[in-house]
């Protein structure tokens, strides 16, 4: 499987930030974040697959979750993965990259090409939202157990 590399500006400084926050808050916040932004991708993809039987359009996702035969055929990089693209069934892909029968019908790979800069600066900006939001939120839960325990004493 080919591998791209892109290179975005600021984010180890948001990195850094996310290292502040609890670990279970900062996953919670990348996965909110990664199902947000990747819904440009989701939503073209789903608009180029060809319509036929079968129901490859209704099945396009975002989530966190992979098939059984999808979980053994990728390898974990990162504690948040989000993954964007049809159901597992195989037709996705046979009708993505065609076969000996079937000529090639792509509509996945131009939607993140489409998308890929768009959804990487949205991710940015949206992960330094959520990351004030989230800090926000601990901190006023910090001073309500705090006033709870001044109370109790």
């Amino acid at each position: 499987m080919a591998r791209q590399t892109f290179k975005i500006e600021g984010l180890a400084e948001l990195d850094e930030a996310l290292t502040e926050l609890p670990k279970a808050t900062a996953r919670n916040v990348m996965a909110r974040v990664l199902k947000e932004q990747g819904q440009p991708i989701r939503d073209t993809g789903e608009r180029l697959a060809p319509r036929r039987k079968g129901g490859l359009k209704a099945s396009y996702t975002i989530g966190t979750k992979l098939s059984r035969r999808q979980k053994s055929l990728n390898r974990k990089e990162s504690d948040v993965e989000v993954y964007i693209g049809p159901g597992p069934a195989a037709k996705s892909v046979q009708t993505e990259f065609g076969n000996a029968h079937q000529a090639a019908h792509p509509h996945l790979r131009p939607a993140f090409d489409g998308n890929v800069m768009k959804v990487l600066n949205g991710i940015k900006d949206s992960l330094a939202v959520e990351i004030e939001k989230a800090r926000a939120r601990l901190a006023k839960k910090a001073a309500k157990l705090a006033a709870k325990i001044a109370a109790g004493l």
